[in-house]
């Protein structure tokens, strides 16, 4: 993101929360705001070349400590891997506190909706809304008891309010009955994997409730297909860009020199979509920019996070082609 202010940070502790959950405290040279639900990003190594990955902060204090966890993803890109190696003492280039899911502090009751790794952005929501005294509780859905990251600061913070269901012991939670308790001004905040996400948003629509007061954020990495390679074609570039599994849409086609603007890299903004000209194989959309009415048209895919399943698909980019774009003296006269 432009206009960042960066820092050298160290990692002052690492610990393990569950067997695929690992928290790092990170020390920043002076002290950071963060609100709540803000991220850092920060600067890891994938395959010798440096890229950015965004992880939202649990926990930050005065003297300058961030807490951030990171979850083992099979289908990881190669942050979660470099992430998860890092050891106390190992500098870290880190980015200030960013803004962008902030819970509504006026609404008559915030319902926190948590799937997994997704419980980190809402353990911050769920403490600052407790010291506000506002009204607030919170279903937290994970894959087995060992998977429970966060859990006993939770309950010391929500007692009854808070409610676990574990997937592989207790029947699925009712999605409908947690959001129909809501008051119709009330506020819904969810991070989870994409199946959650599209299930809550559909029921919200059902019940006619305001767009406003549904508030997400994902981790983009979660689909309704394995991650597989697939190919795209750009017909009027004339090239075709393979897509690895270790690798998004919108990294292989700026690495092959299609310039794609992006921003979130997290399917939130749809800075990245391209025109789908035509498909060979299964368009799995991961982003939650677009209404599930809007990727049934398979007219756009955002390059960030969406894939194909198996076979290929040909874009239009938004890119024009112009060889002399992207030089450092152009960006330095149109910027200035």
């Amino acid at each position: 993101m432009n206009g960042l202010t960066w820092f050298d940070t160290q990692v002052v502790q690492a610990r393990d929360l569950t067997p695929t959950v690992r928290e790092f405290t990170l020390q920043f040279p002076q002290a950071v705001t963060a609100a709540a639900g803000a991220h850092i990003n920060v600067q890891v190594m994938v395959g010798n070349l440096p890229e950015t990955r965004s992880y939202s902060i649990v926990d930050s204090h005065p003297n300058g400590h961030v807490v951030i966890a990171v979850k083992a993803v099979d289908a990881s890109r190669g942050g979660s891997q470099y992430m998860r190696l890092l050891k106390p003492g190992t500098r870290l280039r880190a980015s200030e506190p960013v803004s962008l899911f902030e819970p509504a502090w006026n609404a008559p009751e915030v319902l926190l909706l948590a799937g997994g790794i997704g419980v980190t952005p809402l353990v911050s929501h769920a403490r600052a809304l407790t010291q506000r005294r506002r009204p607030v509780r919170m279903a937290y859905l994970v894959r087995n008891a060992q998977e429970q990251a966060y859990a006993d600061p939770l309950r010391d913070l929500l007692g009854e309010a808070l409610d676990i269901h574990v997937a592989d012991a207790d029947p699925a939670p009712d999605l409908h009955a947690l959001i129909s308790a809501l008051p119709p001004d009330g506020q819904l905040a969810m991070c989870g994997p994409i199946g959650l996400m599209e299930a809550v948003r559909s029921i919200w629509a059902q019940q006619g409730r305001s767009r406003a007061n549904l508030r997400y954020e994902t981790f983009g990495a979660s689909g309704h297909h394995p991650t597989q390679a697939f190919t795209v074609h750009v017909p009027r570039l004339g090239i075709d860009v393979n897509v690895g599994t270790g690798q998004t849409m919108l990294d292989a086609l700026n690495a092959a020199g299609v310039a794609t603007l992006s921003n979130c890299r997290r399917g939130e903004c749809g800075l990245c979509s391209v025109d789908i000209i035509a498909a060979n194989g299964t368009i799995d959309h991961r982003d939650v920019f677009y209404s599930p009415a809007q990727q049934a048209e398979q007219r756009k895919m955002c390059a960030c996070v969406s894939r194909i399943a198996g076979g290929s698909v040909t874009i239009e980019p938004a890119w024009r082609g112009d060889p002399d774009w992207g030089r450092p003296e152009i960006l330095q006269r149109t910027t200035s």
